[in-house]
């Protein structure tokens, strides 16, 4: 079977690297991002760059858009130049963003009222290593027909895709996932206070909890990450995390919920941007910790 040509739009830590997958599996890459500096992470690899979204969907039978947030999202769509400006070659945008729920449930109905396109939500999750290996995770709300779709190119990108239901439901999925994550990396930042404090080999705790039910990804993966102070280049950044953390707080006081341990979450990342630490990684967040310590004296 022929491959669709890709349009992608958003070539940021994440873009690059699912971009650069594409390549390796033999699709032909149309990109654009709004600063144009980014295109020369991919561009030597194959990828042929476009002068605005426009022309990334005239040349591409799929757009997948992988931007900051909604607003991101309906500019790169709907502007002057966006993709519902490029005519009907595009029969689907997979928008691979984290973005709002009911604001994407929007922005699929006006496209296909528009241009006829379907719309796929899928925001993911797992990093830039896994994204560039094929082993992310893919959350995806749409239509059973534009899933079906969407459904061999997502999987040449990630190791696990799932239907979630209609347009709207990955992006509330990954907001269920920002929560276990951004809570997680405070826990992990704790447990590591803990373990240092208390003087045991901290290096090894995700070895000792393995099988256990403490174990997680977050232990194995993360943990380590923390204990080692091994940051750079970051994975993530924590400005970011912090507004995935802030839209799962207002997702769930919408809800009618009052959720203390997601708030805390906020709390603390807000506490560690503000000392000037918005790029830094996220699982840098343990430094807030040392920080705390050395401000009452303690380290």
């Amino acid at each position: 079977m022929t491959k669709p040509r890709i349009g992608f739009i958003g070539i940021g830590i994440m873009g690059e690297a699912m971009t650069r997958r594409l390549l390796d599996k033999g699709y032909e890459v149309t990109v654009w991002n709004l600063e144009p500096e980014r295109l020369e992470t991919v561009v030597p690899y194959g990828a042929r760059p476009a002068a605005s979204p426009a022309e990334v969907a005239t040349a591409s039978d799929v757009v997948m858009l992988c931007v900051l947030h909604m607003a991101a999202v309906e500019r790169c769509v709907f502007a002057g130049d966006g993709v519902a400006a490029g005519g009907s070659s595009t029969k689907l945008v997979i928008d691979l963003s984290t973005a709002d729920p009911e604001g994407t449930r929007q922005a699929a109905g006006k496209l296909k009222a528009l241009t006829g396109a379907g719309w796929v939500d899928a925001p993911v999750s797992g990093g830039p290593q896994l994204a560039r290996t094929g082993g992310m995770t893919v959350m995806a709300g749409g239509s059973d027909e534009d899933f079906a779709a969407a459904q061999p190119l997502l999987a040449d990108m990630a190791g696990n895709v799932t239907h979630m239901g209609p347009v709207g439901a990955g992006q509330t999925t990954k907001i269920i996932n920002q929560a276990i994550v951004g809570t997680g990396y405070v826990v992990m930042a704790e447990a590591l206070m803990l373990a240092e404090a208390a003087g045991i080999d901290a290096a090894r705790l995700p070895q000792c909890l393995a099988g256990g039910h403490a174990d997680s990804s977050l232990l194995q993966r993360l943990y380590p990450q923390m204990q080692a102070r091994a940051f750079e280049p970051p994975a993530s950044y924590a400005r970011q995390l912090l507004k995935d953390l802030k839209a799962v707080s207002a997702f769930s006081q919408g809800l009618g919920l009052d959720l203390k341990v997601i708030e805390e979450a906020v709390h603390r990342y807000g506490d560690y941007v503000a000392l000037g630490h918005e790029i830094s990684d996220s699982a840098a967040v343990v430094k807030l910790y040392e920080h705390d310590a050395a401000a009452r004296g303690g380290g």
